[in-house]
């Protein structure tokens, strides 16, 4: 019975977040983000995570039913599967003894791991197909991020483009992401990498793309980015951190995973298409190589 509150619990945010008020929605979009951390989590450690006061996560659990925040807790407690310290591997120990910059590392290798099991564990088999089917079949596919997300998405492109010869990075030219879609017709599909705190830009192409009827992805952290839109297809990346900034080791594994997919079904032509690169980049002299001496 507890996972089936736990996910009726989830489904009831999700849908309600719109309607909630501000600091109610702060705390109900922590819960459907982080909701293994919310059951490990004491009120305090849950309230500093999500921003909030121990008062509102009191009230939300009072606005949901609940007669306590310990029972609003209890059936994600219950429905968690954590790693215990014998999962840990053996030289993480090791690091953390090696005075206090070990210990920092060793956080940061443990939460790595964490968050990298925790994206491939959400993506889904049947909307990871449904992903592949929406690009593969799609006349143009855009692919748009800023700042720090650019960089994911800008080797995603590197990649894919070669199993997918439709995937095109925008903006181009330093320019903006809406000049990009304005020849977009529907059919086409827009790829949207984007994570806390979200890029106005990137937000601001997804609303566009919406109303020119492209299928957008998203490969973001949390199923609600925004109300103005929704995504068709939503692939969650975990970016939590021991740091102040998103780590983007789950994220990474994701698009891995994507580009493995995209190769696959690719089949022969993407081989080819692969290795025509390969051929162009050796005759071209794109790798350094030592010189052989006479």
């Amino acid at each position: 019975m507890e996972p089936t509150l736990r996910n009726r619990t989830l489904a009831t945010l999700k849908g309600g977040i719109p309607d909630l008020p501000r600091g109610l929605r702060t705390a109900a979009k922590y819960v459907v983000d982080h909701p293994s951390d919310f059951g490990l989590d004491p009120i305090r450690d849950t309230a500093r995570k999500a921003g909030v006061s121990t008062y509102t996560l009191v009230r939300l659990a009072e606005r949901l039913g609940f007669d306590s925040f310990d029972a609003l807790r209890d059936p994600f407690r219950q429905a968690l599967v954590s790693s215990t310290a014998e999962d840990r591997p053996g030289w993480v120990e090791g690091v953390r003894e090696a005075g206090e910059l070990g210990r920092v590392q060793a956080e940061a290798a443990l939460n790595g791991m964490a968050i990298v099991q925790r994206s491939l564990e959400q993506a889904d088999a049947a909307r990871m197909a449904r992903v592949v089917d929406l690009l593969t079949g799609a006349p143009n596919v855009f692919l748009t991020a800023t700042r720090a997300s650019y960089g994911l998405a800008y080797y995603l492109h590197y990649v894919g483009r070669m199993a997918l010869p439709s995937l095109r990075l925008i903006p181009r030219h330093m320019g903006s992401p809406v000049d990009d879609l304005h020849s977009a017709q529907p059919g086409d599909v827009m790829i949207a990498l984007t994570f806390t705190p979200y890029s106005r830009e990137t937000i601001d192409a997804c609303k566009f793309a919406r109303r020119k009827g492209v299928r957008l992805i998203m490969i973001t952290d949390s199923e609600i980015v925004s109300p103005e839109f929704q995504a068709d297809e939503t692939l969650l990346a975990s970016v939590l951190s021991t740091h102040h900034f998103c780590c983007y080791a789950g994220v990474m594994a994701l698009i891995e995973t994507l580009i493995a997919m995209l190769v696959a079904r690719g089949g022969a032509e993407a081989k080819e298409r692969i290795m025509s690169y390969e051929v162009l980049r050796q005759e071209t002299q794109a790798y350094w190589a030592v010189q052989k001496k006479h």
